[in-house]
């Protein structure tokens, strides 16, 4: 059974950096991709940023230059690096997983339970 957890969550001030880490577990992963999407308060689940399995990443303006993923495909993991942290990207961050195990004919998306960012102004 794959599972996603994702870590990394926190209280930062206007300015600041955070660094979440997403890792996948749980069987022989042939190829994986990973994609980063936040829901604040009242709002809907928006995508952020994500990196597929090419390696190649999906960046949303309002983060563009001030997010960014490394992929660590021995531990398959990937690292959102935040700065220049703003209040509107207070939210809860969660980790979205498109994979195939080994033995499997389809990729399938695995989510995790999501880590909260809280911006201070």
């Amino acid at each position: 059974q794959v599972q996603v957890v994702e870590s990394g969550g926190g209280s930062v001030q206007g300015g600041g950096s955070l660094r979440l880490s997403c890792a996948a577990s749980g069987c022989d992963f042939v190829g994986y991709g990973m994609w980063w999407y936040r829901q604040a308060p009242g709002k809907e689940r928006e995508f952020v940023i994500g990196i597929n399995n090419a390696g190649i990443t999906n960046v949303e303006e309002p983060v563009e230059g001030r997010f960014t993923l490394s992929k660590d495909n021995a531990k398959t993991m990937v690292y959102l690096q935040m700065n220049s942290l703003r209040p509107e990207d207070t939210a809860t961050y969660y980790c979205m997983t498109n994979a195939r195990c080994r033995g499997e004919a389809m990729w399938q998306d695995y989510w995790g339970q999501g880590t909260q960012v809280t911006v201070s102004s």
